[in-house]
């Protein structure tokens, strides 16, 4: 059971770096284009948005490889089992339950699924902040359809 542990653990600090090193480069991309003047704010707020939400999504993307691949060194899956599938069942939580883990590696599914909980949550939140931000930067130019709210 420990080098299950083990195994999931260093699974885990890939994907929070990797999606550290993906979050940093795209706030820092949202934070530049988001503090352009536009003469089409809604549409200037759809391209954040949308290149943000993409390029998080390239992140999982490479996060669950990463667990593919590690399902595969450790022979955590049987035989001929497509181990991306079974990596993007297991970190999506959707658990559909056609694969399943070899009796040893019974563990690497729930581990994988709170790796994924954790790293979508963390989509979120940075979604929500480049959101706001945009929202914020638009209205301090006074785009239009984008006036402060006031705090009273």
């Amino acid at each position: 059971m420990a080098i299950q542990f083990f195994v999931g653990t260093i699974v885990t600090v890939i994907t929070i770096m990797v999606h550290a090193l993906v979050t940093v480069g795209a706030v820092g991309i949202a934070r530049s284009a988001g503090l352009r003047h536009t003469t089409r704010p809604r549409v200037h707020l759809m391209a954040v948005m949308v290149g943000v939400a993409a390029v998080l999504m390239i992140a999982h993307t490479l996060e669950m490889l990463a667990w593919a691949l590690a399902y595969a060194i450790v022979g955590a899956a049987p035989d001929d089992s497509d181990l991306l599938y079974f990596a993007f069942v297991n970190y999506t939580t959707l658990g559909y339950g056609d694969i399943t883990p070899v009796q040893a590696w019974r563990l690497i599914g729930p581990m994988t699924a709170m790796n994924g909980i954790l790293m979508f949550g963390w989509s979120t939140a940075v979604l929500f902040e480049v959101l706001r931000k945009t929202l914020d930067h638009l209205a301090a130019i006074g785009a239009r359809g984008f006036s402060p709210v006031n705090p009273d």
